[in-house]
């Protein structure tokens, strides 16, 4: 259960990142309302999360997914440019996870 609040989490972070740059500034007051209102249900699922994991490993795998989830959704929705130096990114916060919890898990306990 821990691991469906995260990945809900993480789907309304990265909901919200994508709205806030469609709100154009905070322009225009849908996308805005979906940015705030986002952040604070991605906040509550991951504390509700934070409740059986550890905080190091869950917030990493928070942020790198949302990264990764920003990013594609970027290119998908926005047509921003998908560039070789931007994947290595990509794959060296993945793979920074996956050391980080291999180091020290994410459950407490």
């Amino acid at each position: 259960m821990p691991f469906v609040l995260l990945a809900l989490a993480i789907a309304f972070e990265v909901t919200a990142t994508l709205s806030m740059r469609a709100s154009d500034g905070f322009t225009k007051a849908g996308p805005a309302v979906v940015v705030v209102v986002g952040y604070l249900i991605s906040f509550f699922f991951m504390a509700k999360a934070l409740t059986s994991l550890n905080v190091g490993p869950v917030y990493a795998i928070w942020s790198a997914l949302g990264t990764i989830g920003a990013f594609a959704g970027g290119v998908l929705l926005f047509d921003e440019q998908v560039k070789p130096l931007t994947i290595a990114g990509a794959v060296i916060i993945v793979v920074g996870v996956i050391v980080m919890n291999l180091g020290g898990g994410v459950h407490q306990g």
